[in-house]
Formats: structure tokens, sequence, C-alpha cells
């Protein structure tokens, strides 16, 4: 016997939209690829968001596009603006003017991450005079300007970490070194989010801990993404996903599904703030807060003309 109540109002019925929304993107590689940021930038900015957060190539090697995509969401939007800085080869110095040349441009949020080896498949190394790691980071971050710090967490253990206990006490350093808040790594199960919500309570971090939700673009490179960061894929999403291959508008609904599935039990377990990995794309994630409530307020981080 099935336990789903028939009579039940609809999954989406009674969510207030009392929630906070936050948007990730990457650095465009193309001009065509600006556009589509763009375009994505206004269709979301009109939601509100806390902040929008621009990622970091591996070993800096967005670290211009970044820059220059970041510093016009701040010149030219009422969004808050989060750049992403990482540890990797890089000394202090030069990590340093990077968050100087932010904090000039009128950037007050970094998303601080140790970041991986800029070759695949080769272990972290501390680049010669760098920062060690991203709580090393932070506390750097610290000294040279109040801004506001993000980390990463993870919920499944980072795959460098020996267990998760490890894991756990590397994000306690972290927030300790002056971090405000942590967003994870994507997940599919409320219960992943749940439990190590729960963990990180008990291990003393008290700080807000924010849900990273990754919308499916596309089965295969989740699949690939979450082999790489040690994400549980799990199998009825395969089912769900299979045959879709060649039919992207449907395989857009069934993502926008089962997502805001997921953010609605988080919100039944008392999350009000999401994070969204957009992959520069708007509609997932702008029917996903639409579902839970989110509306557009007036004239909010509208672009400006």
């Amino acid at each position: 016997m099935s336990n789903v109540d028939p009579l039940a109002p609809p999954l989406f019925a009674d969510v207030a939209g009392d929630i906070d929304v936050s948007f990730e993107f990457f650095p465009p590689k193309s001009e065509k690829m600006e556009e589509t940021l763009w375009d994505s930038v206004q269709t979301l900015s009109p939601l509100g968001p806390r902040f929008v957060s621009v990622t970091y190539g591996a070993g800096g090697t967005t670290r211009e596009r970044t820059h220059n995509t970041v510093a016009r969401i701040a010149r030219e939007t009422a969004i808050p603006a989060a750049a992403h800085l990482t540890c990797v080869e890089a000394t202090r110095e030069e990590i340093d003017q990077v968050a100087q040349e932010y904090w000039a441009a009128g950037v007050r949020h970094i998303v601080a991450l140790r970041g991986d080896s800029p070759r695949a498949g080769e272990k972290y190394a501390t680049h010669p005079g760098g920062y060690e790691n991203a709580a090393d980071l932070v506390a750097g971050l610290r000294k040279l300007h109040p801004f506001e710090i993000s980390v990463a967490a993870y919920p499944e253990c980072h795959p460098d970490s020996e267990h998760a206990q490890a894991d756990l006490d590397n994000l306690k350093r972290k927030i300790d070194a002056g971090a405000n808040r942590a967003i994870t790594q994507f997940f599919f199960e409320p219960e992943t989010f749940f439990r190590f919500r729960d963990d990180a309570a008990k291990a003393g971090i008290n700080a807000e801990i924010v849900p990273g939700i990754m919308p499916v673009m596309n089965y295969a490179s989740v699949v690939r993404m979450s082999a790489m960061c040690g994400t549980a894929v799990p199998g009825w999403m395969e089912t769900l996903f299979e045959g879709l291959d060649d039919h992207p508008a449907a395989r857009q609904l069934v993502a926008a599904t089962l997502t805001a599935e997921l953010c609605r039990k988080l919100y039944a377990g008392g999350v009000r703030q999401f994070h969204f990995y957009t992959l520069n794309r708007a509609e997932l994630s702008y029917a996903i807060c639409h579902l839970l409530g989110v509306r557009p307020r007036a004239a909010a981080g509208m672009i400006a003309a």
C-alpha cells in the first residue's frame, strides 16, 4: 500500500515563498556564452537573490574572466556579487592582490575554496608560498577587509578527506577562521543533507549551512561530475532520465520536477536558504524557485539600462 494521501493538497500549495535563494554562474568562454550568461542574470535577478556567485577555474585559469564577470554584476546590477577564490597555483601575495582588486571593484563577498589540482588525477599540493587550504585562505581574507565569506561543505565527504569526521573537522576550522556560512556540494536525496546538518551541529558548527542544488541539465554529465566529487547518484534517477537524451525539453521538465521535489522536502525539514548551480541557464532554476513560492520582487536587482 502506498502511504501517499490521494486527497492531500498539491505538494507546493502551501510553500509560502519565505525562502532566500542564491545562484552560481561560471565565467563565459565566448561572446555567445556571455550573452547566455547575461540573459540568465536578467531572468533571475527579479527574484531578488541574496547574492550570485561566479566560479573560478582550476589553477586560476579563468581568473580574468571571473573578475570581469563579477565586476560587471557588481557594476550593472543591484545584486550582491560573490567571487570564488582558490588557493591553487598562486602565492599568498598573488591571492591577496586578487582579493584587493575585488574589493576595489565593489565586491564584498568571497567564496573561499582550497580548489583542486589543475592537472586531472594529480593529488592536490600546496603552492610554494601559497595558502595551505581554505581555512588558511579565510584567515588571510579576514586580515584584508571585512568580506562576507562563504566556504564549501561536503555532505558525502570530500574525496581527499580520510573520513567523515576529518571532513567535519576541516569545515569547523574554516568556520572558526571566520567564514560566515557553508554552501554544500550538490546531492540528490534530502536525507543526505539532513544527516550532514545534524552531524555538523554535533561537531559544534553553528554557522548557516546552505544546500547546493544542481538541477540536471544533462544526466550523463551529472553522473560524470558526481563520480569526481563523491556524490551518490540514486538508481531511480537513471530510470527517470532514461530515453530523454534526444528530448531536451522533456528532460528539462523532468529535471525541474525532481529538483523542486528535493527542495520541497528540504523546506519541510526547515531549510529556508537554497543555492542553485545554474550552469548559466536560468529557466530550470526559475521554475523551481516559482514552485517554492518565490516571485519577482518589484525592481529587485534589475540590470541598469
